[in-house]
């Protein structure tokens, strides 16, 4: 699970996210064990960035998430289950300031997933099922 929150991470700066922060909250709270925090500048990199995060994630996991307001892309929610991620537009996150809500909880170091090698994980892929052939 961590390594889904730093693939997370990586992902959100590729697209040129500011100020990730990965917040462990599985100790505070029964919601989710990771909250993640990131802006971009505009709508059209809010929705970038999510976008990059949704498509990591199914490549390297093969994981969906729910997500809310994609229409207006000023505050875009990837629901990942254990995970949460926020992608603000930079203005609509200072406003809401929610990360300050979770100032108990461990802030994983931006050097843990910045530092991932580009597409570190390799695509997973499934094996089909081996099916015997029997001689007639």
């Amino acid at each position: 699970m961590r390594q889904r929150a730093l693939t997370i991470g990586q992902a959100a700066l590729q697209k040129k996210a500011t100020d990730v922060v990965i917040l462990e909250v599985e100790p505070l709270t029964s919601v989710a064990d990771y909250f993640i925090f990131c802006s971009g500048s505009s709508e059209r990199q809010v929705k970038a960035i999510a976008d990059g995060i949704a498509q990591e994630l199914v490549r390297c996991f093969s994981f969906r998430a729910t997500i809310e307001g994609g229409s207006s892309a000023t505050w875009i929610l990837l629901d990942y289950g254990d995970i949460v991620v926020h992608v603000f537009r930079n203005d609509i996150r200072a406003f809401y300031g929610i990360e300050k809500m979770w100032r108990d909880a461990e802030e994983i170091p931006q050097s843990e997933f910045d530092s991932l090698p580009t597409g570190s994980l390799p695509k997973r892929t499934i094996t089909p099922p081996v099916v015997a052939h029997h001689a007639r």
